[in-house]
C-alpha cells in the first residue's frame, strides 16, 4: 500500500512572491506582511492600513480549502478578519506577473488586478468595484 503525500498546490506556492513586508499606497495606505504558516499550506497576511480615513487592522488566511475527509479545492481562497468584526472572502489567482484578487467568488465584479515589476519589488494595479468604484493601489517591498 502506497502513501499519498499531500503537498500545497502549485497555485498557492506561486504566492511565495508575496512573502515579506510591503508598503501600500493609493486608496489604502500602510503596511501588509505575508508569511507562511508552518507546513506551507496557508499564507498569512497581517494588515495595518488606513482606507477612506478609517484604520483597518486584520489578518487574512490564504490557501486551498480542504474540508474534513475531502480533497483540496482547486481555487486559492482566503478569509480576511478585521478589528471591526468583518469577515471578507477572496480568491487569489497569479498568472505570470499578474495578480488578481477576486472579492467573493472567482469572476466577481469586485477585484484587484496588479502586475509585479521585473524585479518583484513592486505590484501596481487597482481595486475595481461594481458601478465604477475602486482605487489605484501599489505595494512596494519594504
Amino acid at each position: 500500500m502506497s502513501e499519498t503525500t499531500i503537498r500545497p498546490s502549485s497555485e498557492l506556492r506561486a504566492l511565495d512572491r508575496l512573502v515579506g513586508t510591503w508598503t501600500v499606497t493609493g486608496g489604502a495606505e500602510g503596511t501588509v506582511r505575508y508569511e507562511w504558516m508552518p507546513g506551507g499550506f496557508f499564507l498569512l497576511q497581517h494588515v495595518e492600513l488606513t482606507q477612506f480615513g478609517q484604520p483597518i487592522t486584520g489578518m487574512e488566511i490564504i490557501g486551498n480549502l480542504r474540508p474534513f475527509g475531502e480533497p483540496a479545492g482547486a481555487d486559492v481562497v482566503s478569509r480576511f478578519y478585521d478589528s471591526t468584526g468583518n469577515t471578507l472572502d477572496y480568491v487569489y489567482e497569479l498568472d505570470g506577473d499578474t495578480l488578481t484578487i477576486w472579492g467573493g467568488a472567482k469572476g466577481s465584479p469586485a477585484y484587484f488586478r496588479g502586475t509585479f515589476d521585473s524585479d518583484g519589488t513592486t505590484v501596481s494595479g487597482e481595486w475595481v468595484y461594481p458601478g465604477g468604484g475602486g482605487y489605484p493601489s501599489t505595494m512596494t517591498r519594504s
